[in-house]
């Protein structure tokens, strides 16, 4: 039986040949996370300024059936801009690729097809996590299962606040999945810079991320190792508001029966209605940081492993 495609850019894969730091980058940002023609200029400007900081950026989605890690600037307007772009989830992409369809790729699909390319560090906004009342609806994001099986380096500012943080920060324990703050041992609550729950540990640097992240893979454990990054307090959502909107958000998808995978776009698009537009510049705000980060990191991961 034929292997799936793959396709690699040469940039990428000579990059990767030659240990030089690349950052991987979702598309499901500019797919189907921001509004047109916004989501084209947040991922030019996120390859632009990787690239500017020495790293060779590598934002993956889908091609006409096609995986692909390293999307060409024309390939990333035809995701921006075409109708019919799915969204894929790593369960997806054997379906996407026979079907010929065109994809934005969830956490889980990027960091699985980044791990395939030799990619070691993700930047993304933020992560799944496990939903509200999921004792009985056992709805759990995909990204979680596939992390803990890929021993990457992942940025991200924690999990949106629609989710279930207390029973995700233990879903990340029970996978081994080593969660660390930059800077701070609040675990983020993307929108805002404190969710109100801790964590253990706080790192300094991305070098001190980065020999964390080669013991890791020293000691063979196979795992991703979670970076949270809070966004500035001062680009947060205000908290006040923050919490209104999500309580509202919330009576209003029990209100309408909203289940499922409904939920999360149904709360998200609520949180953008009523915040007039705000939390999407938060959004845009904690990708910028977070991918500034993800580069700092590749760099100082390229440094430690010429080193060795």
């Amino acid at each position: 039986m034929a292997s799936a495609p793959l396709a690699i850019s040469p940039e990428v894969r000579a990059a990767v040949d030659a240990g030089q730091p690349v950052l991987a980058l979702e598309s499901t940002i500019f797919t189907h996370g921001l509004p047109r023609p916004r989501n084209l200029e947040v991922a030019t400007e996120a390859e632009n300024r990787v690239r500017s900081l020495g790293v060779v950026p590598a934002t993956i989605g889908v091609v006409d059936g096609v995986p692909t890690v390293g999307l060409s600037p024309a390939e990333i307007k035809h995701l921006s801009t075409a109708d019919g772009v799915v969204k894929a989830s790593l369960r997806d992409l054997a379906v996407a690729a026979v079907k010929g369809l065109s994809a934005g790729t969830t956490v889980a699909a990027t960091a699985y097809l980044a791990h395939l390319a030799g990619v070691r560090v993700f930047s993304t906004g933020g992560l799944g996590g496990v939903h509200r009342r999921a004792q009985e609806t056992f709805d759990e994001s995909a990204d979680l299962g596939t992390l803990a099986t890929l021993p990457l380096v992942v940025v991200s500012a924690g999990v949106k606040s629609i989710l279930d943080i207390p029973l995700t920060l233990e879903r990340l324990e029970s996978l081994n999945l080593a969660v660390v703050g930059y800077r701070t041992t609040d675990y983020p609550g993307f929108y805002i810079s404190d969710s109100g729950y801790d964590i253990e540990y706080s790192v300094s640097s991305p070098d001190e991320i980065a020999r964390v992240s080669s013991v890791r893979d020293g000691l063979g454990i196979s795992s991703t190792l979670l970076v949270a990054n809070p966004v500035p307090e001062d680009l947060q959502l205000d908290t006040e508001l923050h919490d209104d909107v999500l309580a509202r958000a919330l009576a209003a998808a029990e209100e309408h029966g909203v289940s499922g995978h409904d939920t999360t776009p149904f709360l998200l698009d609520f949180m953008q209605r009523e915040t007039g537009g705000r939390s999407l510049d938060v959004n845009v705000a904690v990708y910028r940081g977070n991918v500034e980060l993800g580069a700092q990191i590749a760099l100082a991961l390229s440094a430690v492993s010429s080193a060795v």
